[in-house]
């Protein structure tokens, strides 16, 4: 079984790769975009809502999504979501060359990658369930926040020297190719399905019913719904102001590209060394503790701080600090779900789990987008409702307004994270539920008569 499992890391090693490339090339499609978007509309309601079209559909078929998950092959899974990211970006490309592209597409593209997307995410992190000794859960998540990262360093820096030599055009092409090297080597990676667990077998059903198990499978685990829920206020809160962070730099700068390059780049080596530094240590003991602290040190560094900058010097040292801490939080609520759940049941558990973390953060994208244009910008220029009283803090004039909402989204996460301490099933979650491999496994017979007393599985149609 070690020696089975020591493939599988190299498995995953590979897919890793080849996901790291592809992450890379839409992360420089991404950062061109957003430049070109800005200088087209110059609102953030414009930049907001490709981010919640690229996040609603998740959000709406994530059950389902991972009840087939459960059902299906993953690695033919994940390869269909590369091959539609692939299809949105060369259909946005195509718009691009022939001068026909509108900011109403990229809402369309998101939506559709973002579709297919919702099966990404479960199906990835159940086949690390199967691929990685549990002991090593952490440090492959860890490798999987350097992958975004890496990207992250390197994607902005890309796309601001090869904006001019060869365009958005140019920097869509290269972002084909690595989703097209991703693919290829999902293709030929050795994957296998999950075993049968006696959760499992018992949860089986039709696709609906199947779809809702993952709820009455966390709302059964008190320890783990707590959990989600500091996820849902903490990604509400800093979302309202993370999606305002690019017009804020761009506002307060005169559209200076290579300062916002800078500051995301600066955030980005943050996460690298953070994921570094995961990878070799494996995170801490007590797993919930690095999600609850992690998440107040992230949100009062990386975001309070970053909103009361008014410099690249200070964007880049607070943005630093505030996404080192984040591969620790994500590795560290990852390790608790993948060391509890069946992995046969990580499609239906994860995708619900997703479902509530995230639920909140479309509506907190779509709002944050109309409150910075027409009540915090106006409220934080010269003779603004709140210049006089905030001014001296934070500035005033174009971005003062977005810097508010960073500093507020950043206080309020923090305290959602702290708070979850007063929870005591979230406090206790890693010794009061079992490990999925510590459950004795059902003996044939039981299994036999369980499968008897459900109704048979339903074809995916």
């Amino acid at each position: 079984m070690n020696g089975e499992r020591f493939k599988g890391m190299g498995t995953f090693t590979a897919i890793w790769a080849g996901q790291m490339l592809s992450m890379l090339g839409t992360g420089m499609t991404h950062f061109a975009l957003t430049i070109w978007a800005w200088q087209l509309t110059g609102r953030a309601t414009a930049l907001a809502l490709v981010g919640v079209c690229a996040f609603g559909p998740v959000i709406l078929i994530s059950p389902l999504a991972g009840a087939i998950v459960d059902r299906a092959n993953r690695k033919l899974l994940m390869i269909l979501s590369d091959v539609a990211a692939g299809l949105a970006t060369a259909a946005v490309l195509a718009l691009y060359l022939t001068g026909r592209l509108e900011i109403w597409h990229l809402y369309v593209a998101a939506a559709f990658a973002g579709t297919f997307g919702a099966f990404q995410f479960p199906a990835y992190s159940a086949t690390i369930s199967v691929l990685v000794n549990k002991s090593q859960y952490a440090r492959a998540s860890g490798m999987m926040s350097l992958a975004g990262s890496i990207s992250g360093v390197v994607a902005p820096i890309g796309a601001g020297v090869l904006l001019g030599p060869i365009g958005i055009g140019g920097i869509m092409a290269i972002d084909l190719a690595t989703m097209l090297t991703a693919i290829l080597i999902l293709v030929f990676a050795p994957i296998p399905q999950p075993p049968s667990s006696p959760e499992g077998i018992a949860g089986r059903g039709n696709l609906f019913r199947e779809a809702g198990f993952g709820f009455r499978y966390i709302f059964a685990r008190p320890g783990l719904l707590g959990l989600l829920v500091v996820f849902l206020f903490f990604n509400v809160n800093t979302n309202f102001g993370f999606t305002v962070l690019s017009p804020m730099v761009l506002a307060r700068t005169g559209n200076n590209e290579i300062v916002l390059g800078g500051v995301r780049s600066a955030a980005a080596i943050g996460s690298v060394l953070g994921g570094l530094l995961l990878s070799l240590w494996g995170g801490p003991k007590r797993r919930v503790y690095g999600v609850i602290f992690g998440c107040a040190l992230g949100g009062l560094l990386g975001q309070v701080l970053l909103g009361l900058g008014r410099s690249l010097p200070v964007w880049a040292v607070t943005g630093f600090l505030g996404a080192m801490v984040f591969p620790t939080v994500n590795a560290s609520s990852q390790a608790i779900w993948q060391s509890k759940v069946p992995p046969d049941l990580q499609g239906r558990v994860f995708s619900v789990r997703l479902m509530i973390a995230q639920i909140g953060a479309p509506l907190s994208m779509l709002l944050a987008g109309p409150l910075a244009d027409h009540v915090f910008e106006p409220a934080m220029r010269d003779g603004g409702a709140l210049a006089s009283a905030l001014g001296p803090v934070l500035g005033t004039g174009p971005g003062a307004g977005m810097a508010l909402m960073l500093v507020l989204g950043g206080l309020l996460g923090a305290g959602a994270a702290l708070a979850g301490l007063l929870y005591r099933p979230l406090r206790t979650v890693e010794a009061t539920i079992p490990d999925h491999d510590t459950v004795p496994a059902a003996p044939p017979a039981t299994k036999r008569r369980i499968a008897a007393s459900v109704r048979p599985t339903a074809p995916l149609s």
